[in-house]
């Protein structure tokens, strides 16, 4: 199961995210679910750079991701990209809910 965290701070601005897990949905290579979940996040880190011209941190290793923004970084762009991420992320989850969980955390 894929696990994803969207951090929130004390006043409620996204902060960043967290993807644990591979979906098992299918074999690897033929999993819809987990490419759904790596594009979408993929996207988020890109539009950050290219939409919201900030460059968030980000730690990936194998079905691992961490991203992460400072608080210069907590922009008006930034929000939305990170609200559309939350929107696709909650989608997905809705849709195969055996494969991916979402939720909120104070961070």
């Amino acid at each position: 199961m894929t696990r994803v965290t969207l951090f929130i701070d004390s006043q409620k601005r996204l902060t960043g995210f967290e993807c644990a897990g591979h979906s098992g949905y299918a074999e690897s290579g033929s999993d819809i679910v987990c490419a759904a979940v790596s594009a979408l996040s993929l996207t988020c880190i890109n539009a950050m750079e290219s939409v919201a011209g900030i460059r968030p941190a980000a730690d990936e290793s194998d079905g691992h991701l961490i991203v992460t923004l400072n608080e210069e970084q907590l922009t008006h762009d930034a929000q939305v990209i990170l609200k559309t991420f939350e929107q696709g992320i909650k989608d997905i989850a809705a849709s195969y809910p055996k494969y991916v969980r979402f939720h909120r955390m104070v961070k």
